[in-house]
């Protein structure tokens, strides 16, 4: 697809990982608002921010993201995935222009058999992954030239994420305890900046008219003990923290909140409309490894 970039994209977060990605993968032609210039819990500084910054397309890169976390405070976790981003689709159909929205694999039940497409039945088992599904509904309801584009197992150099917890960890364990059947694509959060930045590019065209829900995760599958073990494994070589990983079932392993046991997200329809199909997670891992155990090392 032959596109003309987005000469200004306006990225609602400014701490979060992919917010985080899309400053670096969009130096020059991304603007990042985050709080206290911006709150998703005030839809008049949503519509300013917009006025002033005049931008092609919007990112919604914000929202509450603590899945445990949103089982003890479902208010909170209702104002910022379900209020916040209608608010947000409300201010782009006023102003005429597209949004992308972040969602995530949590909207499912994780029971399918196969990687889960954008028209799978969604069937959320957490309090925060059923903010997330009402949330699409509300920017779906609310503006035409929208995305819906559902992630999953992000992780990188920014911000708190599977991979940080995990090397942290090992500072001070020997041994660690990782749910080893629960499924996923790992994304790498600067290869899915760079897949959003292409989308954005593609939607400001004026003939595009496939808006709708889109999936955008990491090539090849893993569970989450392997992945631990391969963090281990990685930092061990660049002489950074490594302990033994202990696989657990979930069932054996409770937590606030209930997550899907298959996480996996086709793309499919992604790559046949945007041409996009992300690296497989591996490269990001070996490239974000290193910089936190420097990271680490240096705290």
């Amino acid at each position: 697809m032959h596109v003309s970039p987005a000469q200004k994209v306006l990225v609602i977060g400014r701490t979060g990982q992919v917010a985080q990605a899309l400053a670096h993968a969009g130096a020059g032609r991304v603007v990042n608002v985050g709080r206290p210039e911006l709150d998703l819990r005030r839809p008049a500084s949503l519509t300013g921010a917009i006025d002033r910054h005049a931008p092609d397309v919007v990112i919604n890169a914000a929202g509450f993201t603590k899945v445990d976390q949103a089982e003890a405070e479902p208010v909170e976790a209702e104002s910022l995935n379900v209020d916040g981003p209608r608010a947000l689709a409300i201010a782009c159909r006023s102003a005429g222009i597209p949004f992308i929205h972040m969602s995530t694999d949590c909207v499912f039940d994780g029971t399918l058999a196969r990687p889960y497409r954008p028209d799978d039945l969604t069937r959320p088992l957490s309090v925060y992954g059923d903010s997330k599904l009402r949330g699409e509904l509300a920017v779906a309801d609310a503006l035409d030239r929208h995305l819906i584009v559902r992630v999953s197992w992000v992780f990188s150099q920014y911000a708190a994420n599977f991979v940080r917890t995990m090397l942290a960890l090992a500072r001070t364990r020997e041994q660690v305890t990782v749910v080893s059947d629960q499924i996923g694509f790992p994304t790498h959060a600067p290869a899915l900046a760079s897949g959003l930045l292409a989308m954005a590019d593609a939607i400001c065209s004026e003939h595009f008219s496939q808006w709708g829900i889109y999936h955008l995760a990491g090539n090849g599958e893993t569970d989450r003990a392997s992945l631990a073990r391969a963090v281990f494994d990685l930092s061990r070589r660049h002489g950074g923290s490594f302990a033994q990983v202990e696989g657990v079932l979930t069932a054996d392993y409770p937590t606030p909140a209930s997550r899907p046991l298959n996480a996996r997200l086709d793309m499919s329809f992604t790559q046949d409309v945007f041409g996009i199909k992300l690296p497989r997670w591996e490269d990001g891992l070996a490239e974000t490894v290193p910089l936190l155990v420097r990271e680490l090392a240096a705290n």
